[in-house]
């Protein structure tokens, strides 16, 4: 069937390629993985398995947090790590094309060499591909002012099926120009499908020119989480756009602190991290102002350039500290900015109403919340009442205008809260999209609309 790829069918590799970091999220048995360098080996695989009716699960790194790379019974994995080249960085025209394996960590240190800059930067970006990334239209650090992934996408190649040819047909979407509205946004289409419409084989990015200086730091520290997150609303009323503001809460501070030793203190319920790249320090000086304003215990700027690179890095670190801990739940409920603080009242007495302990981080200044509700391995009445605050807390982010997911996508673990968002009529138009474009239901079938 698969005669010169690289197939795998060891029971314990083919075992760790069945699923994402979505620890709770269910998976089933594959049949087998194949690891492909080019797109004519997917293009292969694709035509394969449309002929036998196998179902095609694509995955990168696997740091999803939905479920969304997750096998399904007798799927063939495609792993696309070994698609990690960087075909071109067109410095003149400000745009790279790679193949999906390229780790974004890799794609930014390579531009860089040219003076620019690729801005995504999920919380992953050491360790999760471009190819994961636009599956899942990641967001990240930075995306308060510079935007998520859709925002760099420029074009795509895909392998796919359906209108465009037999499966195994390869199609190139949106252009390498600035601007172009010819015919409808397909690039933008696929750009968080999931893999659910095809396989992304090769991503073309716009670029940005790299900062001119380094980012001044701005940290505050709160009373409670609620305090942060009016902090939070103030600093938006006041019109001030940092690069970057996070959150993170005495609980996530203290697991990264006893993993990684860098010298954090997590006295404070919450500390919020400014991060500002406009020239000269009156935006750093405002927005200090305003978390005084706002309640902080203390707010100053970082002039330690070491010390504000270990407070991000502890950002980074929060989830797999926490997961160290036991099995984690994750949350990637996004609301307007006004309704942050409402959103963080409501998680403590979600906490509190189902004897949970739910640790914060949060991608504050655009509304992104990560709740990570702890519990304890082998406890089924925790994982039960862990999963009635998952719920819940779904639910009141609807309440109040936001939605069940900002950047990690809905994979398995938001089918239904996704259900609960959109109008019935929304959701048929969805389904259509996919039975239209994938007639076979061969591409991680089960995933998103279910």
């Amino acid at each position: 069937m698969l005669t010169g790829l690289d197939v795998i069918d060891d029971a314990d590799v083919l075992e760790s390629l069945s699923h994402d970091d979505a620890e709770w999220a269910p998976y089933g048995k594959a049949l087998a993985a194949v690891r492909p360098r080019t797109t004519d080996d997917v293009r292969k695989v694709v035509a394969a398995c449309a002929a036998r009716r196998v179902p095609v699960v694509t995955r990168g790194a696997g740091t999803g947090l939905s479920g969304g790379a997750n096998a399904v019974d007798g799927a063939m994995i495609l792993d696309l790590s070994k698609m990690n080249r960087i075909v071109e960085i067109d410095a003149e025209n400000m745009t790279a094309t790679v193949q999906p394996g390229v780790i974004n960590d890799d794609l930014k240190k390579a531009v860089a060499e040219h003076g620019l800059w690729y801005p995504p930067d999920p919380a992953s970006a050491p360790w999760s591909t471009i190819g994961g990334n636009v599956a899942t239209n990641a967001g990240g650090l930075c995306c308060l002012k510079y935007g998520v992934t859709r925002d760099y996408v420029l074009g795509l190649e895909a392998v796919v099926g359906g209108p465009a040819g037999d499966y195994g047909t390869v199609v190139r979407l949106g252009r390498r120009t600035t601007k172009g509205v010819s015919g409808y946004d397909l690039a933008g289409l696929f750009t968080g499908s999931e893999g659910t419409f095809g396989v992304i084989t090769e991503i073309t990015v716009r670029l940005r020119p790299a900062r001119r200086e380094a980012p001044r730091t701005v940290v505050g520290a709160f009373g409670s989480v609620v305090a942060a997150g009016e902090a939070v609303a103030a600093v938006t009323r006041a019109g001030l756009l940092p690069a970057a503001l996070e959150l993170l809460d005495r609980t996530c501070l203290r697991a990264v602190e006893e993993w990684k030793h860098l010298g954090l203190e997590a006295d404070a319920a919450a500390l919020l991290l400014a991060q500002l790249d406009t020239p000269g320090d009156q935006e750093a000086t405002a927005v200090a102002r305003v978390f005084r304003d706002a309640g902080a215990l203390w707010a100053e700027q970082s002039t330690d350039e070491v010390e504000a690179e270990a407070l991000f890095a502890a950002r980074r670190l929060a989830y797999p500290a926490l997961e160290r801990l036991g099995p984690v739940l994750t949350e990637d409920v996004c609301v307007p900015r006004s309704k942050v603080p409402h959103m963080l009242a409501a998680i403590e007495a979600i906490a509190a109403r189902h004897h949970t302990t739910i640790a914060t981080i949060a991608h504050a200044g655009d509304g992104n919340l990560h709740p990570l509700i702890l519990a304890p391995a082998g406890d089924e009445a925790a994982k039960l009442a862990a999963q009635a605050a998952f719920e819940e807390m779904l639910a009141e982010a609807i309440a109040l205008g936001g939605t069940v997911t900002g950047e990690h996508g809905v994979g398995l673990l938001k089918r239904a809260g996704m259900r609960q968002e959109l109008s019935p009529g929304v959701l048929a138009m969805q389904v259509a999209v996919k039975q239209t474009l994938d007639p076979l239901n061969l591409f991680n079938p089960g995933k998103v609309i279910g």
